[in-house]
C-alpha cells in the first residue's frame, strides 16, 4: 500500500518489569512483529524492508511474530519469507498464526512450512525455553482456528515461572486471566487502523453499524472482519493493559486494509525486559 495511506514506521520501545525473572535474563530485548498481511497491496516492500532493518538494528535476543502473514491467498508467504530470512536474533524466532494463515484448508500447513525453513519456529500449543528453563515461551493457534488449547500449555509450567504467550488475538486475554501470564503479545486489530482523538478505535465505535451492514459494503470498516468474529475488547486495540493480574501488548501491526491508516502508524515494538 502506498505509503501516504500507510503513515511511517515507528518504532515503539518498552521496559517491563517481570517477577522472578533471573538476574541472568536481566535486559534481554524482543522484537514484536505483527499481522504483515503481506499480498501484494497491503504491505510494500518498502516497509517491510525497513521493519526488518529496525528489527535487526535493536539487536534481538528473541523475535516474536503474532500472525497474519497473509490474507487470504496463503502462496505469497513464499515471497515474504524471502524477506523474513534476513532477520537476525540471537536466540531464535517463533512465531504463531493469525485467523488469516487458516483462510483455506491448506494454509495452515503451507505457512508453517514456508516459515520453519528459514529456521522459524511456529508454536501451536506449545511451550519452549529459548533462553532457559527460567523463562517459558508460549504459543498458542488462534482462537478461531478450532485449536486454540490454552489449558494444554498453561497447566505444564510451574507458577512460579515467568513465561510470554503469543496469541494473536487480544481477546484471548480474557480467557487466559486463570493462568499466570507475565506478558501475552497480540496482533490482529491493527490498532483499529483509524484512531480517533478522544474516542479511541473507529471500528471499536462501528462495530454495531459494521454488523447490520451489506456484506458488499464492509470493506468501507477500517478494519475488515466478520460480524460473527467481531473482536470483543476494542479497549485493547493497541499498546499495553492490564488484564487482571496479566499484562498484554497488542502490537498495531504492518500490514493495512483500505481504506489506510489514521493516528494509527504501523509498528515495530522492542521490549526490555527488567527483573522485578
Amino acid at each position: 500500500m502506498h505509503r501516504l495511506l500507510t503513515g511511517s514506521l515507528r518504532v515503539e520501545h518498552l521496559t517491563l518489569g517481570i517477577a522472578n525473572l533471573p538476574a541472568s535474563l536481566d535486559g534481554i530485548r524482543l522484537v514484536q512483529l505483527s499481522d504483515l498481511h503481506y499480498d501484494g497491496f497491503k504491505l510494500s516492500d518498502h516497509l517491510l524492508a525497513e521493519a526488518i532493518a529496525e528489527t535487526n538494528k535493536a539487536e534481538p535476543d528473541l523475535i516474536l511474530l503474532t500472525g497474519d502473514y497473509v490474507t487470504n491467498d496463503p502462496q505469497p508467504i513464499h515471497r515474504l519469507v524471502l524477506h523474513l530470512k534476513q532477520l537476525r536474533s540471537k536466540a531464535g524466532i517463533y512465531a504463531v498464526l493469525g485467523n488469516h494463515d487458516y483462510y483455506y484448508r491448506y494454509s495452515q500447513r503451507m505457512i508453517t512450512e514456508a516459515l520453519t525453513k528459514i529456521g522459524i519456529q511456529v508454536l501451536s500449543n506449545q511451550v519452549v525455553y529459548p533462553l532457559g528453563d527460567q523463562l517459558a515461551l508460549m504459543g498458542l493457534p488462534d482462537i478461531y482456528s478450532g485449536q486454540f488449547n490454552p489449558a494444554s500449555v498453561m497447566d505444564t509450567v510451574d507458577p512460579m515461572t515467568p513465561r510470554i504467550v503469543l496469541s494473536h488475538s487480544p481477546d484471548t486475554a480474557e480467557l487466559l486471566q486463570k493462568w499466570r501470564v507475565d506478558l501475552q503479545l497480540s496482533g490482529h486489530t491493527h490498532g483499529g487502523q483509524v484512531v480517533l482523538p478522544g474516542l479511541g478505535a473507529l471500528p471499536g465505535l462501528m462495530r454495531d453499524v459494521q454488523c447490520q451492514l451489506p456484506e458488499p459494503l464492509r470493506f468501507l470498516i477500517p478494519l475488515k472482519t466478520n460480524c460473527k468474529r467481531m473482536f470483543k475488547h476494542w479497549e485493547w486495540a493497541s499498546g499495553l493493559h492490564q488484564v487482571g493480574s496479566n499484562c498484554l501488548y497488542v502490537n498495531r501491526g504492518l500490514g493495512t486494509y483500505p481504506p489506510g491508516r489514521l493516528n494509527c502508524p504501523p509498528e515495530v515494538t522492542v521490549f526490555t525486559l527488567k527483573s522485578s
